[in-house]
């Protein structure tokens, strides 16, 4: 096995044409759910190369068909939609505005202002319930990790319940920043993980 750093710009399926493998062997190989999201920054172990070497250039930034989708900054400067960029920017002022880094439990409220503010959609519910309230024209469901999700800006999470009191009840929801560790509600969530929290899904708003 050698290792190789993905690069912006590249896609599975030109590095599997360009070490000789197919992209269902890079996908097995390297655990990858989804073959059309792979991240610049991140590391794949390829199964046999004649036919390049491998060095350890490019930056951390998330690759979507072979366009940059994420930073290492926040929202930008990337290739995610107008829309997913608008969202992710609205949020991160919505949170500032309420609870700044600290949750004011109103988690819901925060990612309605901000897909109100960004989209003008008014969406309705809490936490576990604007899963089901986002209109299906305006935006989809997507199946990716958190970590995979966290890299790219303008997504909604959504989980069905937490570890706190009102969690358990209502879940939680955020909008993720595009850093790799942080979303936004009705604060800022500067690692955001799945620990103690269950039922997760993510919604990309449609271009």
């Amino acid at each position: 096995m050698s290792n190789y750093k993905i690069r912006p710009g590249d896609t599975l399926s030109g590095l599997a044409a360009r070490f000789g493998t197919t992209v269902e062997k890079l996908a097995r190989d390297n655990k990858i759910s989804n073959p059309d999201l792979i991240f610049s920054g991140a590391n794949l172990s390829i199964g046999h190369s004649t036919k390049d070497t491998f060095d350890a250039g490019g930056s951390n930034q998330g690759v979507r068909g072979g366009n940059d989708v994420g930073g290492p900054t926040g929202v930008g400067p990337s290739n995610a939609s107008n829309k997913m960029q608008r969202l992710a920017e609205a949020a991160r002022a919505a949170a500032m505005g309420m609870g700044g880094y600290n949750s004011q439990g109103l988690c819901a409220t925060g990612v309605s202002r901000a897909i109100s503010n960004a989209l003008g959609i008014g969406v309705s519910g809490n936490g576990n319930q604007i899963d089901n309230n986002l209109p299906r024209d305006k935006f989809k469901q997507v199946d990716m990790t958190l970590e995979e999700a966290l890299k790219i800006p303008g997504l909604v999470l959504t989980w069905e319940s937490t570890s706190s009191r009102l969690g358990s009840i209502y879940g939680h929801t955020a909008v993720t920043l595009g850093d790799g560790h942080s979303s936004a509600s009705d604060f800022i969530e500067r690692n955001t993980t799945n620990s103690g929290r269950t039922g997760f899904k993510v919604f990309m708003p449609i271009e």
